[in-house]
């Protein structure tokens, strides 16, 4: 759902790298914020905790630039290596590990407020943390959850899961063949939108125990495939393959683009980002009923792997304790649930978290808020040579798996043959 013009980020990047951090004012600090907001209300809600700060600390000023998600990697590796870098960073957590590494990111350890550390979980922590540093401050998250049409599961009769009493995989498999049976022709239960198989894949096998990438005691990371990492991507092979009860030709599709089918009764569940309820609520037709349903639970319970998004600070930055000061008002828990509600996400913040407005069963926040104990670092949050090994090996092997081109062995050997050999290269010492 990170949809904005790669040109208009470019150029908006491109347009505040001549302001550096108090350039051309002789009055001190000013801090260039690199936001990814693109939600309008995100967008309004980053605006104005901007435009609060500012009022409230004339000294400390804050520009805001707006970037994007479709290409801030790029964006950031040319500012950093430019000398150009916003100084306060927007960014997921998944995109941080070279940048850190690469020392282009400031240690926040020594910058964070005692609440703001005690406030967020450790499991988000984790998130950040790289080598000896953390990097980066985690503030919101998306669990994968299930948009379902509500009268195709009334007319199937079969068991509505909650976050206390989830479907487990199995279960999942069974309620997707009555599903199917009672739908009618042409008709399916779940439609998989894997255009990016690889994250939705590992996040989700969380929940059955799967890891795949095992850092040993040399620090080094080995990708293992276990009974364990089997057991998602066999379900949703199964569901396409042998059951006929997930629609093949959503293999290839984005998210967005098995809503229409989903809202003409052509798919009864899609499995989601939780912000695509936004989406959802906006676009549904009148009359249509859906709901939010936990993903399905395997021996881990209802784990997830998760990439939060991030507030991170340039190791460029002159004025490190400034920039952690806006970060800290920025992520106050009234401040937090603010950008939550704004990107309709989940927050990080426990005291956020607790907000009655995230708690409620309006459009599935409170299904949300209750997998929230579950959430855990995406499995490869940290691991090096991670984007090349998803883009060459890992993608076009889960494809190939899906659609039935070859089976769980090839799917094995691919993963890990072909990916200890990317990740070791990074690895080098």
């Amino acid at each position: 759902m990170r949809r904005r013009g790669v040109l208009a980020g470019a150029l908006a990047l491109a347009g505040a790298a001549g302001c550096s951090a108090g350039s051309g004012t002789g009055r001190g600090p000013r801090l260039r914020f690199l936001s990814l907001a693109w939600q309008r209300e995100s967008v309004e809600a980053t605006r104005a905790l901007v435009r609060e700060w500012n009022a409230r600390d004339p000294r400390v000023p804050v520009q805001y630039v707006q970037g994007s998600w479709d290409s801030v990697h790029d964006q950031l590796l040319t500012s950093f290596e430019g000398g150009a870098a916003p100084d306060v960073i927007h960014d997921a957590s998944d995109d941080l590990a070279d940048f850190a590494y690469g020392g282009h990111l400031a240690d926040l350890r020594p910058l964070l407020s005692a609440r703001l550390r005690a406030d967020i979980p450790p499991d988000s922590w984790r998130t950040t943390a790289f080598g000896d540093g953390v990097f980066g401050v985690p503030f919101l998250q998306e669990p994968r959850v299930l948009i379902a049409d509500r009268r195709a599961l009334a007319g199937a009769g079969v068991r509505i899961p909650t976050p206390v009493r989830p479907w487990s995989w199995p279960e999942f498999e069974e309620v997707a063949r009555r599903l199917t049976a009672s739908m009618g022709e042409g008709r399916y239960a779940v439609a998989w939108p894997l255009r990016d198989p690889v994250s939705a894949t590992l996040n989700l096998g969380l929940s059955a125990g799967g890891r795949l990438f095992h850092r040993g005691r040399d620090g080094r990371v080995r990708i293992r495939f276990t009974g364990a990492d089997a057991v998602v991507p066999a379900v949703i092979r199964d569901q396409i393959v042998r059951d006929r009860t997930a629609a093949p030709a959503t293999l290839g599709s984005g998210a967005s683009d098995t809503l229409p089918g989903l809202f003409g009764g052509r798919y009864a569940m899609v499995p989601l980002g939780f912000s695509y309820r936004q989406q959802i609520a906006r676009q549904a037709p009148k009359g249509f009923a859906w709901t939010v349903l936990p993903a399905p639970a395997g021996a881990a319970g209802m784990a997830q792997g998760v990439s939060p998004q991030t507030l991170s600070i340039a190791e460029s930055c002159p004025y490190k304790e400034e920039a952690a000061r806006f970060v800290d008002f920025l992520l106050r828990p009234p401040n937090m649930v603010r950008l939550a509600r704004g990107d309709w996400m989940l927050p990080t913040g426990t005291a956020a978290l607790a907000h009655a407005s995230l708690r409620t069963a309006e459009h599935g926040w409170a299904v949300g808020a209750a997998l929230a104990p579950g959430l855990r670092p995406a499995p490869a949050q940290s691991v090096r040579g991670y984007p090349e090994w998803k883009d060459k090996v890992a993608t076009p092997a889960y494809q190939e798996f899906y659609s039935g081109a070859s089976g769980l062995g090839g799917l094995r050997r691919r993963l890990v043959r072909d990916g200890n050999l990317v990740l070791a290269r990074y690895q080098r010492r």
